[in-house]
């Protein structure tokens, strides 16, 4: 079975590419799994400096695949809850990279596509780029990528982001920091490549520590993710089998409006 992610090499940075195009990067088991362990080969690579995360053609990700959302609404809360540990491994591996991390947003990106964004240390988005939180819509919520996006934007934007799943633009993700620059699609590589020259002159060591002292200021240690996860798993599980999450995903695959709406 191809891989999900397509790994590329220049020189001392490492980009990986989600390669789902056809549907839109979105997530499913099989990319869970294998870019978490791109971004762990990566970690442990001692010749890479530097990680850009980015999709393949004209969207970064459209969050959850279609047929994993119907598996999912299908499988036990055990099974649920299995599953949204595996996404949480996947957040906390990137947000925790030993190594520089760069999100080259080329497009929309949705519910964990947003949590891809939001765990990395720089983020740079083209300009027509849209976003959005919408699981309420499902009767469902951000929990696993909840204490990344929280993070990166703060609480008051999350409550009314989280609540509202209103869609919103790449100028607004920028002001609530989601993104740290907007750019033309003909500037993106530009000041892509800019932004790593400026990291390859660091020191690989201090910049590892200079990430982790930053983090542990913020109240963010892997060790209190990993605790935070379980509690976040257990709530999506509980969720996705409840009536009104069954509802939502019910109504969201057969294309209708759900039973509150």
């Amino acid at each position: 079975m191809p891989s999900a992610i397509r790994l590329d090499r220049e020189g001392a940075v490492a980009r990986l590419t989600l390669d789902r195009a056809s549907v839109h990067n979105a997530f499913d088991d099989a990319l869970i799994a294998d870019l978490t362990a791109a971004l762990e080969d990566a970690d442990a690579n001692p010749d890479v400096r530097a990680v850009v995360l980015t999709g393949e053609g004209s969207t970064f990700s459209a969050g959850a695949d279609l047929g994993w959302m119907r598996r999912m609404a299908q499988a036990s809360e055990d099974e649920n809850r299995a599953d949204s540990l595996r996404l949480a491994r996947l957040m906390r591996t990137l947000n925790f990279l030993s190594k520089p991390t760069l999100c080259r947003v080329n497009g929309s990106a949705y519910g964990g596509g947003v949590g891809l964004v939001a765990c990395c240390d720089y983020a740079i988005g083209v300009d027509q780029a849209k976003f959005s939180l919408s699981e309420v819509k499902l009767g469902l919520v951000p929990a696993v990528i909840s204490p990344y996006v929280v993070h990166a934007i703060g609480g008051r934007h999350a409550r009314r982001l989280f609540t509202g799943a209103e869609v919103f633009e790449a100028r607004e993700a920028l002001a609530i920091g989601l993104l740290h620059e907007v750019v033309s699609p003909d500037q993106l590589d530009e000041r892509l490549d800019r932004t790593l020259h400026f990291w390859l002159k660091g020191g690989p060591v201090a910049q590892r520590e200079a990430k982790q002292l930053a983090l542990r200021m913020a109240g963010m240690t892997p060790e209190s993710a990993a605790e935070t996860d379980i509690h976040n798993a257990a709530l999506i599980a509980r969720l996705r089998v409840s009536p009104e999450g069954q509802e939502g995903l019910t109504a969201f695959l057969e294309k209708r409006r759900p039973s509150w709406s």
